[in-house]
């Protein structure tokens, strides 16, 4: 600033120095302090070379670790109190108060109508044809973690037809030494789908069918899919449902004896219930029959497996072959599609029922998101059952962490 020509030119001289001094009292200190390292800023960059950091770290998602291929499962993790709601993801899970867990899908690849059983500690899972296998095979020994699917039937019988993708829903018991499974597959002569018998050794096959026509074929019906066997008080059932829908006609889940060894039928087959609740729609099939204490329980998919009616509902039943009665409107479907947040589940179905110790768990499949819509797969989900009232209420779908079911 310029002095004011009304003082005199000693005092302005005067003044200006004492400006000058000020100024030069200011630079220094602001050249002391712009010399100050701001360690806080730069604490986690100090080491050279080393990646810049927040100095608070974010919180870690309180999911299982992501697989990295299509075919991994996620690996549980461990739940700190810190990881516990953190998660993006919408959830209809109960809090997990610490320990392991994991999160659904447990099995990221195409693996349609899961059936699930346990042999010894580990626990296989067989599925309907997809990536060039008739019938997919995976293990695992924690009920999360799954290996990478094999094939457990490579050729087909004589009365099959070859290529197609025809073979579905296979399902297996195991009767003394050997391992049955009952299997969907086209019938040559009939044209349409039909069930056979295959045996092995091993859980995991090679499964090989040495009969000349199915073990169970109604055209006249629209043919036989979805079979599942029980044992039960000595005895052996096996469950199915007539494809009626192929061809517009009412379809029925059938219920049937079986020989000792599980390669032969007794008696007539006997029908248990039909779909005529309204959400079946066109369709019931998948049927597993649990016995939970005293009582009968049938679990059964109904709707169109290729959109959001896919649902799993269940009948309850006075025996092994009924009667049955399917649970009111009100009640069923016990597990369905989840549309209301992200991320969606979509078309539920195909159950395998199976307790572990004193847990009931359900074993189904889902299509897979892609970009907020139905995908081209289905994946392999794991809830719990619940009995509440001698009613089984299951506990999904889940999409959020899960107490691990803890195998040991």
């Amino acid at each position: 600033m310029m002095p004011s020509p009304s003082y005199p030119y000693a005092a302005s001289k005067s003044l200006g120095r004492l400006r000058y001094l000020v100024l030069c009292l200011v630079m220094l200190f602001l050249v002391s302090g712009c010399g100050q390292q701001d360690t806080t800023a730069t604490s986690a960059t100090s080491t050279p070379g080393s990646v810049a950091v927040s100095a608070t770290p974010s919180q870690p998602l309180a999911t299982a670790t992501t697989p990295a291929q299509a075919v991994a499962s996620p690996t549980t993790s461990e739940a700190t109190p810190t990881e516990q709601g953190a998660s993006s993801q919408a959830t209809t899970s109960p809090a997990v108060a610490g320990g392991r867990t994991f999160t659904n899908p447990v099995l990221q690849t195409d693996f349609a109508d899961p059936d699930v059983i346990q042999v010894g500690d580990t626990f296989y899972a067989y599925a309907t044809n997809a990536a060039g296998k008739n019938v997919q095979v995976t293990q695992s020994k924690d009920m999360v973690n799954w290996d990478i699917v094999t094939e457990g039937m490579p050729g087909l019988p004589s009365w099959a037809e070859l290529g197609g993708s025809f073979v579905w829903a296979p399902s297996v018991i195991q009767i003394g030494d050997q391992f049955v499974m009952y299997y969907t597959a086209r019938d040559t002569a009939s044209d349409k789908q039909c069930i056979g018998v295959a045996t092995s050794t091993k859980p995991e096959g090679k499964y090989l069918d040495k009969n000349s026509k199915a073990f169970v074929c109604t055209p006249d019906e629209g043919g036989a899919i979805d079979p599942s066997p029980m044992s039960d008080g000595g005895k052996l059932y096996l469950y199915w449902k007539n494809d009626g829908n192929c061809c517009g006609i009412p379809t029925y889940i059938y219920a049937q004896e079986m020989s000792p060894d599980g390669l032969s039928l007794v008696g007539q087959p006997t029908r248990l219930i039909q779909n005529d609740e309204n959400w079946e729609g066109r369709v019931i099939e998948g049927p597993e029959m649990f016995k939970q204490g005293n009582g009968y329980y049938l679990f059964f998919s109904g709707g169109n497996y290729a959109d959001t009616t896919y649902a799993v509902g269940y009948a309850t039943c006075d025996g092994p072959t009924g009667p049955c009665k399917q649970a009111p409107d009100n009640v069923n479907p016990i597990l369905h599609s989840q549309m209301e947040k992200e991320p969606l589940v979509i078309g539920p179905g195909g159950e395998s029922v199976l307790q572990v110790g004193d847990q009931t768990w359900m074993y189904y499949h889902a299509w897979n998101e892609d970009n907020g819509s139905k995908g081209s797969s289905r994946f392999m989900w794991l809830d719990k059952v619940d009995w509440k009232n001698n009613q089984p209420v299951v506990e999904g779908p889940t999409t959020g962490p899960q107490p691990d079911p803890a195998v040991k």
